[in-house]
């Protein structure tokens, strides 16, 4: 069952997900010595580089930085989300070694493949296990590059998978399956607006024919826990 956590503003949004991120970050240094976090693009990167730099509960030596989805765009695109990282926290903070980025020059296949094996130097077992996910929802349902759908729905092999045909530009992209997402210790999604009410009301709403899921309602990790981060509009139909 997901944990909803409501705020009255986007602004208590990004204090409160950020302060989340810390403190899931300090337990998890030191019960294990390291904290292992999949970041998604849009709002989340605001919220993460006006929360994080210079903050001196940050240990960015022990953080270690990879992407629930990317876009096969140079560092350099406001596509890619690890290149606004890159401007907005990255360079700012030096923490240039946390961050393990895909390689945008590969096709996309390859470049799937390859930022698999970056996941395996760091992650051993069946599956991953990270520490937190920080995930966002598209007005469709989507989350990561997981579409309405889309045949990636069913992937249950690969940890990261490529996708060349996203409805959504640019269409090469890759991105975490739902095996990994599922196997986190902690799944966040982090949500604002009242554009986003009736598709987070759809969501929350049970449903008998689990393959009309939405592509967000089918994160239900299998011994972590989920939670969903919401200012007042867009919890406003719940």
């Amino acid at each position: 069952m997901a944990q909803k956590h409501i705020l009255s503003s986007v602004d208590e949004v990004s204090t409160f997900s950020a302060k989340f991120v810390v403190d899931t970050a300090v337990e998890a240094i030191n019960e294990r010595g390291i904290f292992t976090l999949g970041v998604s693009g849009g709002s989340i990167i605001n919220i993460l580089a006006s929360n994080l730099a210079g903050n001196p509960d940050v240990e960015w030596t022990k953080w270690k930085v990879f992407f629930c989805d990317e876009r096969l765009s140079s560092f350099s695109s406001e596509d890619s989300t690890y290149g606004q990282f890159k401007s907005k926290l990255i360079d700012k903070v030096g923490c240039h070694d946390s961050w393990v980025a895909i390689n945008p020059e590969l096709p996309v296949v390859e470049c799937a493949k390859d930022y698999e094996e970056k996941l395996k130097k760091t992650f051993t077992g069946s599956w991953p296990e990270f520490d937190l996910l920080l995930l966002g929802m598209g007005p469709d349902g989507h989350t990561c590059s997981l579409f309405p759908g889309h045949q990636l729905l069913q992937e249950k092999e690969k940890w990261i998978a490529p996708i060349s045909d996203s409805p959504k530009p640019p269409p090469c992209r890759v991105t975490m399956t739902y095996p990994v997402i599922n196997n986190a210790r902690k799944v966040v999604f982090i949500s604002a607006g009242s554009g986003k009410a009736d598709t987070i009301k759809a969501i929350f709403t049970p449903m008998d024919d689990q393959t009309k899921l939405l592509p967000a309602a089918r994160v239900k990790p299998t011994s972590g826990s989920l939670h969903w981060i919401m200012d007042t509009g867009a919890a406003s139909k719940l």
